[in-house]
């Protein structure tokens, strides 16, 4: 006689609670907190302005001067969630947390072939661990980026681990890299060199080659047109791309970002040993049964094509992040993709060791504290909170605002979320500008050129020690300037009106 095992209700399997784990610790206050400047205010504003102006192809940061820092993929997904959903943070964000989650589906995907029975856990490393948790919560092109670069690596491991149509798979993989190139150019194809070494370390010339023609054909399909397309309506683009902003970032120091010899301890230590949380034992294991590995697989193809899942993971870390720590651009969301690997890295030795999956009210412990953490961000005062800013417009006026312009002062760009749609914001220097650079200029216009201008409906904003000398500016111009209220932030908001008689000597107002 036969008995037939019950199987567990739904809500009962692990799978359901880590889906639960997911979903709460990503979209729980995704809202709560404004716009932070200067990054999420950027990638907002440029995806607001698509939607106001209809022009999708050219990323603008305001009517006048197009913004080239990174390809589209980003704007055009925080323009559509605010299209179909409003003018919110939450709007924006939701690109990023839905990049989070795919990438908790497919590391639970990939584990599953690189570590039978693992899946489950897999996916739960990735949604528990606190960079990708807090990188969920933040407007940024890297999400958008690792999530695609997954999808490319999904498709290389079911067509190199998988058991059916490899091809069909490599086609996959093609398209997660052409989507990463449309999110960040040339730096979305770096996984594609561990896979290329993996390759040539387990060669199987029974295997089909990467390089499927169908595949490179969806790749171009998909990535080539929006490039020829703004090349040709601006000629000298290109050679930006690829120089300032691939060769720039990785041989020089230009943009100051920890371009130091010792940057890459400096951000990526830190960033790998708290990132990891809770799992960075674990992760340490890995990182100290690694030598032995490698010398194991040194020499012996046998041995590297029978621990392959454990050699493509470490490849998957190892070059990339090589990379990162010789480019002298470095911050810590450049190494955001890293986390993927770093999952299945964990559940390989998590499941070497032997380890159980944590008991639930563990994770829900950590849960909390996950969630607390996002909700003091939310609360922690800083100047970045467009959201403040745009409260402090609304107190100093209620007429209507056309311009927020900051003078010779990092400009705001999340006001224009918070403050309606058709907002420009602009930066303005006091000096002329020559506009000496053509692609992404500091500064989008001069304050005279502005005030030759004096269209309707704008708003300045100085700091309180520059209000002299811009008044002075203001007055020369024929014009008079009118405070708004008290100073924020230590800036001055105010307008300007046509002077009705002969100028007073300037007073600022007081400190």
């Amino acid at each position: 006689m036969s008995t037939t095992i019950p199987s567990r209700p739904w809500w009962r399997h692990p799978a359901f609670w880590v889906a639960v784990f997911a979903l709460v610790t990503t979209f729980a206050f995704l809202g709560l907190r404004g716009i932070w400047d200067p990054d999420e205010g950027r990638y907002t504003n440029v995806a607001l302005n698509m939607v106001d102006s209809g022009d999708w192809l050219i990323p603008r940061r305001s009517y006048e001067v197009e913004h080239w820092t990174k390809p589209p993929l980003t704007y055009w997904a925080i323009a559509a969630s605010i299209s179909a959903l409003g003018s919110s943070a939450l709007a924006a964000r939701l690109p990023s947390a839905f990049a989070h989650l795919l990438c908790v589906l497919l590391v639970g995907r990939m584990a599953r072939r690189l570590a039978p029975g693992n899946g489950v856990r897999a996916s739960l490393v990735y949604a528990a661990m606190l960079f990708p948790f807090g990188a969920a919560q933040m407007i940024t092109t890297d999400y958008l980026l690792a999530s695609m670069e997954a999808l490319a690596l999904w498709g290389y491991v079911e067509a190199r681990f998988g058991s059916a149509r490899p091809r069909a798979w490599l086609v996959v993989m093609w398209v997660g890299f052409a989507l990463a190139f449309l999110t960040k150019g040339p730096p979305g194809l770096l996984p594609l060199l561990p896979v290329v070494l993996f390759e040539l370390l387990t060669r199987d010339r029974e295997r089909p080659t990467l390089f499927q023609p169908l595949g490179l054909l969806a790749f171009v399909a998909i990535a080539a047109p929006w490039y020829i397309a703004v090349t040709q309506k601006t000629p000298g683009l290109m050679g930006y791309f690829l120089g300032s902003e691939v060769v720039g970032r990785i041989a020089t120091d230009e943009f100051k970002r920890h371009g130091e010899w010792y940057g890459w301890i400096a951000i990526y230590a830190p960033t790998l040993l708290i990132g990891t949380l809770p799992w960075s034992r674990t992760l340490w294991r890995w990182i100290r049964g690694l030598p032995a590995r490698v010398r194991a697989w040194r020499g012996d193809r046998a041995l590297r094509i029978a621990q392959s899942p454990w050699l493509l993971v470490a490849l998957w870390v190892l070059v990339p992040l090589a990379v990162f720590c010789i480019s002298r651009s470095r911050l810590p969301l450049y190494i955001l993709p890293l986390w993927v690997p770093i999952a299945l890295a964990i559940t390989l030795q998590s499941a070497h060791d032997g380890r159980a999956l944590p008991r639930w009210p563990a994770m829900m412990a950590w849960a909390a504290v996950m969630l607390a953490l996002e909700v003091a961000a939310a609360h922690y005062p800083t100047h970045k909170d467009a959201r403040e800013w745009a409260r402090a417009i609304r107190d100093r006026t209620n007429e209507p605002i056309e311009e927020v312009l900051f003078v010779e002062d990092m400009a705001r760009y999340g006001v224009h979320l918070h403050t309606g749609p058709h907002v420009q914001i602009e930066k303005l220097s006091i000096e002329r500008v020559t506009n000496d650079a053509r692609f992404n200029p500091e500064y989008d216009e001069s304050l005279d050129g502005e005030l030759a201008e004096h269209e309707p409906e704008q708003l300045w904003i100085c700091k309180q020690e520059d209000s002299a000398k811009v008044f002075a500016h203001v007055r020369a111009a024929g014009y008079e300037p009118v405070v708004l209220g008290t100073p924020y932030q230590g800036r001055v908001f105010f307008r300007t009106v046509a002077a009705m008689r002969p100028p007073a000597a300037a007073t600022p107002p007081a400190r």
